[in-house]
């Protein structure tokens, strides 16, 4: 039995206002070709297919012709669904797609046996029994109860998914034996675990409920293929607990340290029911990117080795950190100027982050008592990146609005101060004639 473990297309992502569009396409022209070299028996992709829940119509359509395109090949496609994903829009073609071969679960099923079933080689043999789990929401799982803590509330999640995984692991378990041949157990995840390496590009699941999953309560599977991380790796250094990764990068510090690609789908082979190897696929890089760091010098170095722009020529994607020690406020047209002519398109500009920590640093023994509201507002805005024309027109509408909304407040504790002022003259006038009168009083009585 052969499987493919893929995971996190993020298919309609948007990167800094590209599309990924032809990348996702070439990479699924090479996975094709990669099930028909290897002979695969199954892909299983790990959650997040979609980058929204509401992805745009050509990832819809891309989503639709690779499920056509692989029943060519023999292949059993099955589909999870992750946090990205709209559980909805997953299950919405979900009874049609099961008559091409593909089986998709969007999410937490009514009955955890659902989760549970075989899958079958090219020659229509059972080769293997899946656990089929998505991404879990708290809600799918756990009943919230009044006055738990956070802690509380983390052990219940992480007892709930432990329970769940091996409820489908006793009835896989179950069901292998009525099988004349027993068949490895295969079960996937959405989640993030612990110890794994995440990117930018990843988004916090399970926020305030449960950060990490304790990979040593995962069930006693032959091998546990799991998404959401978008690093290839393994987990909890056990050889059949991995993350696939993301086929290309989703941000720039996903890529290698040598621009070459670090992305890969894993191939999963077992025999006589036991996991022997385990290989990973590199994928091509279909778009190239980089990042550029150092000072302006450096950087135009950099620039300089890279090809003029040509018809032919593949444009690189530029992520430039730059480490001058001065402020530039012409830094976005210096570095224009250097990518003018070059196959290059910087789609990410920034300072480099200790730089700005070393300024921030020099800050911290100031109070709030020794620092005026503006030059509060000012510290903050120095913390934030404002190098594009868009970002500096941005900035300004944050000024100008942190101005108003400052007026409205002074004119308001001025309108309190004066309104005070007026009652306490009230209080003060009706109190002297309160006394002139007692004391008018007092004298009578004596008289």
């Amino acid at each position: 039995m052969r499987i493919i473990h893929t995971s996190d297309w993020h298919l309609g992502q948007y990167f800094y206002g590209k599309s990924r569009a032809a990348e996702h396409q070439a990479f699924m022209t090479w996975l094709l070709e990669q099930i028909s070299l290897h002979q695969v028996d199954a892909i299983i992709v790990a959650g997040d297919i979609f980058d929204t829940g509401t992805p745009p119509s050509y990832a819809r359509a891309l989503y639709n012709q690779f499920i056509v395109q692989i029943q060519q090949t023999g292949c059993q496609l099955i589909l999870l669904g992750g946090n990205h994903d709209s559980v909805s829009t997953l299950n919405e073609s979900k009874h049609l797609l099961a008559c091409l071969n593909t089986i998709v679960i969007p999410g937490a099923l009514e009955h955890f046996e659902e989760h549970v079933f075989a899958l079958k080689t090219r020659q229509g043999e059972i080769g293997a029994i899946l656990c089929g789990l998505p991404f879990l929401r708290p809600r799918d799982v756990v009943l919230s109860e009044s006055g738990e803590s956070s802690m509380d509330k983390q052990r219940k999640l992480g007892d709930a998914i432990s329970a769940l995984y091996q409820r489908c692991f006793e009835q896989a378990k179950q069901l292998n034996s009525t099988f004349t041949t027993p068949v490895p157990i295969v079960a996937t995840g959405h989640l993030t675990t612990v110890g794994a390496s995440t990117s930018e590009s990843v988004r916090d699941i399970y926020i305030g409920s449960l950060d990490a999953f304790n990979a040593a309560l995962f069930p006693a599977a032959d091998y546990i293929a799991l998404g959401h991380i978008h690093r290839p790796q393994v987990v909890a250094k056990s050889a059949h607990i991995r993350y696939s990764g993301s086929p290309i990068a989703l941000s720039f510090d996903e890529l290698s340290t040598n621009n070459t690609s670090n992305k890969s789908v894993f191939l999963v082979e077992f025999t006589d029911a036991q996991l022997s190897l385990v290989t990973p696929l590199m994928v091509p890089i279909f778009q190239p990117m980089q990042v550029l760091k150092g000072d302006l010098d450096s950087i135009e170095q950099q620039i300089n080795a890279f090809s003029s722009q040509t018809a032919a020529t593949k444009t690189t994607w530029l992520s430039i950190e730059v480490s001058q020690q001065d402020y530039l406020s012409d830094l976005q047209s210096r570095i224009a100027d250097m990518t003018q002519d070059k196959a290059v398109e910087v789609l990410q500009l920034k300072r480099a982050r200790s730089q700005r920590q070393q300024h921030i640093n020099k800050l911290d023994n100031e109070t709030l008592s020794e620092l005026s509201v503006e030059e509060v507002f000012a510290r903050r805005l120095a913390q934030e990146q404002f190098d594009s024309d868009p970002q500096q027109a941005q900035l300004g509408r944050i000024k100008q609005r942190f101005s108003q909304v400052v007026a409205e407040v002074e004119s308001e504790r001025n309108t309190q101060e004066t309104a005070a002022s007026h009652v306490l003259q009230e209080t003060m006038t009706h109190h002297g004639k309160t006394e002139v009168a007692t004391k008018s009083a007092t004298d009578g009585e004596q008289s």
